[in-house]
């Protein structure tokens, strides 16, 4: 049996569906790009700019951890720059074995300097293509609407996501400040999603209760949900997602930092994936939270437990759960059994 070092977890295929862009940034490029477009930054040495971009394990709450993105968002106002961007994280991804890979962002944070909503998106499209014709990853593209703008912005974003629907576009997501801003504001975008069949995820149960998940699953018709760590205060909703097989994304490093959970050993992660619920591993911003998916695995098997079965099921979650079509997701998953097979994971039926 295969010893659960970093590198053999490195080598396994993997999904990962919970990728911000404007949080996984390389520190270098930023440099670059703040330099191109004589944007001013707080530092500009790598080390010193990653002292001000990664918060402390810690954070106060969740609107001090995304004061980074400020910075991050402030170079990603050009299409080179979204291009660069999207063809990076995509690569820093495959370098790990990432094979199935959905990246988030917000358009509208991108419109600062004069680029249309449609500009962004078809930045963002061809880093995506580019990525993928020259790395063995396959990636999807999910729209953001923010939940501190107002909910005109949303239908924008909603309408954006319909207009690229099968052009890239595999999904349509609420990010943003949870408290104070809860999902049902935002029937009308969501409205227009459900409408055209397009796949929903939406931030839930974070920085705010299970009524978060609640309105997530039952007003706007999310098909999965991220992080829910407070899904554990709800028994009867978290039977209704288990019953329901809806997937959870969690980033347990990031779930830290902005107090998602009061400690690392506190994080549900072990307890939803020991009661059957569909858990799978995400970064949330590999550059915010200093991490990539194959330290989040390696926190779950040395915090928590998770054995070489554990971890199977886990990546296989990961694929199960992907806005990808039923076709392709069945023979990726049957491509994935056979590369864990030939690396000597121990592939059983029931795993699935």
């Amino acid at each position: 049996m295969p010893e659960l070092t970093y590198e053999f977890v490195k080598s396994l295929p993997k999904a990962e569906l919970h990728c911000h862009l404007d949080g996984s940034l390389r520190i270098g490029t930023i440099i670059e790009l703040a330099r191109q477009q004589n944007v001013e930054l707080p530092a500009w040495d790598e080390e010193n700019l990653k002292k001000v971009l990664v918060p402390p394990l810690t954070c106060e709450s969740l609107e001090e951890y995304l004061k980074p993105f400020d910075i991050t968002v402030s170079v990603l106002q050009t299409r080179e720059a979204l291009e660069r961007a999207t063809y990076e994280l995509a690569e820093d991804c495959a370098a790990e074995n990432i094979r199935y890979l959905e990246i988030r962002f917000a358009p509208i944070l991108h419109t600062q300097k004069g680029l249309s909503l449609v500009d962004v998106v078809q930045a963002v499209l061809k880093g995506k293509k580019r990525a993928e014709r020259d790395f063995n990853i396959i990636i999807g593209i999910i729209i953001c609407s923010i939940r501190h703008n107002n909910p005109e912005e949303s239908l924008k974003a909603a309408e954006l996501t319909v207009a690229f629907k099968n052009k890239g576009i595999v999904g349509f997501d609420l990010a943003g400040a949870e408290d104070g801003f809860p999902a049902k504001h935002f029937k009308e975008a969501f409205s227009l999603i459900i409408n055209n069949n397009i796949n929903a995820t939406v931030h839930a149960g974070e920085a705010y209760g299970p009524e978060s998940i609640h309105q997530a699953l039952h007003m706007v018709s999310a098909n999965r949900i991220g992080h829910g760590t407070r899904l554990r205060e709800s028994g009867d909703l978290m039977n209704y997602m288990n019953d329901h097989r809806i997937p959870i994304e969690m980033c347990i490093t990031s779930n830290v930092q902005t107090k998602a959970v009061d400690s690392l050993l506190n994080h549900p992660i072990r307890f939803y994936y020991d009661y059957g619920l569909r858990v799978t591993l995400n970064t949330d911003n590999r550059l915010i939270s200093d991490t990539t998916l194959t330290k989040e695995y390696m926190i779950a098997i040395e915090n928590f437990g998770f054995t070489d079965k554990d971890i199977i099921v886990l990546i296989i979650n990961g694929f199960k759960s992907a806005f990808l079509n039923h076709s392709e997701k069945v023979q990726l998953i049957h491509q994935v059994l056979d590369e864990m097979s030939e690396l000597g994971m121990p592939i059983k039926r029931e795993y699935l």
